[in-house]
């Protein structure tokens, strides 16, 4: 599988601490929610409309990993794949506070809470973020906290 060089429109330095970041309307499909789950999560809940009313959520969800999911693409479309990005260790916490819908619209508000130089590595900063996921009607259905790593801006490169 050939690789086409990308052109990296974000460093390090592009997420300083209290920076905000809005972005993202991915649609929830009913469609979306059933392979998802037949897949990945198949709790009745997230397949099936009458084991779905008879659950706490009233009608079929979304599963929470789905959720999660749909929140990495937003993330990756609106500035992952264009970031110096180094992966990440791992989130700190996890949160889903509502139920998601077929029909919702789901965006992300991303928080930079903490940036600092990676001490083992001065060419790596790394970032710890908190990512709230909003339905349509901006209700906070999802919340994460964790780190990423990026590279630092090279010298000479333009801001």
């Amino acid at each position: 599988m050939s690789h086409t060089p990308r052109t990296i429109r974000f460093w390090w330095e592009d997420f300083p601490a209290g920076s905000v970041r809005e972005f993202g309307a991915k649609p929830v499909t009913r469609d979306a929610v059933i392979a998802f789950a037949a897949e990945f999560d198949p709790q009745p809940f997230h397949l099936d409309d009458e084991a779905a009313e008879a659950s706490l959520f009233g009608r079929l969800s979304a599963s929470g990993w789905h959720t999660c999911a749909m929140t990495m693409r937003m993330i990756c479309d609106d500035h992952l794949l264009d970031a110096a990005s180094l992966g990440s260790p791992g989130i700190d916490s996890l949160r889903w506070t509502k139920p998601v819908y077929p029909g919702d619209t789901l965006s992300v508000r991303l928080e930079v809470l903490e940036a600092r130089p990676m001490g083992s590595r001065p060419d790596v900063g790394l970032v710890r973020q908190r990512w709230q996921v909003l339905n349509q009607q901006r209700e906070v259905v999802m919340t994460m906290e964790g780190w990423g790593m990026l590279r630092r801006r090279p010298a000479g490169e333009p801001a």
